[in-house]
């Protein structure tokens, strides 16, 4: 005889996976295409203007987009200002002093609600402006999932102690990403963004002279590449200097970021521990984008979609805030 639970267990299997996507689900490509049809050009223009007198724009935008997604979900939280109650995201560790492009963030917002009053939430502009920044940059486009709603709250011990640090060992970012539900091809997939923009000296310093306290530089990164480095990161110099994360092509979205990890030539710590952590699954799909742009590009999207569906607001949860730095 046939138990019951031998039959209805795939059932209830089958409507916890259903309530597990809803999230996922209720995101969406086409969420405005009635109430705001032109939301992504009016997000482009913006964005490409902004690229006329800030070339490094892009990148600061899309990297909005990955801290606000690593703090409760992609919900807008980033862009709160602090008020009486509220401490912002921005004064955490990973952003204050350091992530930027809020002013466009605000322009964009200033030109949807004229477009569409009320409608696009501050969550899904940091979104939509990520796949601008990339594709006008040189590298893939595709259907941004919508229907992110915005937080009422920020959560800045969050930012401080879940946002995925240039310091840390390769062991600790892969935790950081699995714990929002990321694996190991996302993690290098997203680290390839850092083929365009800039990185101060102070976040890679301690590679060039003193690496985990040796007193000598860091044995992974490439010699003549050190030589240049410490010409523009000098000893106790400006810690807020700029350098391009990827020297070869500094403002094009490509797959040149692989290849100069396969040459030594990472940046940050957490880019060159991809390639140079012994045994790490990672080494793999380094050498397979190196290898393939192509499948690269793919990946990328993917795995922007799924940093995308982490934990959004949806349907009556959050708001869609008028302003984008306070609540309504």
């Amino acid at each position: 005889m046939v138990s019951f639970h031998s039959l209805f267990a795939p059932i209830t299997t089958f409507f916890l996976a259903i309530l597990l996507n809803v999230s996922n689900a209720q995101l969406n490509a086409t969420f405005y295409s009635t109430t705001c049809p032109n939301v992504s050009s009016i997000v482009q223009t913006v964005i490409q203007q902004a690229l006329q007198s800030d070339p490094r724009i892009g990148a600061s935008l899309i990297r909005l987009h990955f801290h606000d997604c690593f703090v409760d979900g992609c919900d807008g939280s980033i862009l709160l200002d602090n008020n009486g109650t509220l401490r912002s995201e921005k004064d955490a560790a990973p952003n204050t002093n350091s992530a930027r492009g809020f002013d466009v963030v605000d322009n964009i917002k200033t030109a949807v609600e004229n477009s569409c009053p009320g409608v696009v939430s501050c969550a899904d502009i940091l979104a939509l402006a990520s796949e601008s920044a990339v594709s006008l940059s040189g590298g893939p486009s595709w259907n941004v999932l919508l229907g992110r709603r915005d937080s009422r709250t920020a959560n800045q011990a969050g930012a401080n102690t879940s946002i995925p640090s240039p310091f840390e060992s390769l062991s600790n970012i892969t935790a950081k990403f699995s714990a929002v539900g990321l694996n190991i091809t996302d993690l290098v997939a997203l680290s390839g963004a850092h083929t365009f923009g800039r990185a101060q000296c102070r976040l890679f310093s301690n590679r060039l002279y003193n690496f985990s306290g040796t007193g000598n530089p860091d044995p992974t990164l490439n010699t003549t590449y050190l030589a240049t480095l410490r010409q523009n990161c000098p000893q106790n110099g400006n810690g807020s200097t700029l350098n391009n994360l990827d020297f070869t092509t500094p403002n094009t979205f490509d797959n040149n970021y692989f290849s100069n990890l396969q040459n030594n030539e990472g940046l940050l710590q957490s880019d060159q521990e991809l390639f140079s952590t012994s045994g790490a699954a990672t080494i793999s799909i380094v050498n397979t984008f190196s290898s393939s742009q192509t499948t690269f590009f793919q990946n990328f999207v993917q795995s922007m979609i799924n940093m995308g569906n982490i934990s959004p607001l949806t349907g009556t949860n959050g708001e869609i805030r008028l302003d984008c730095k306070k609540v309504n």
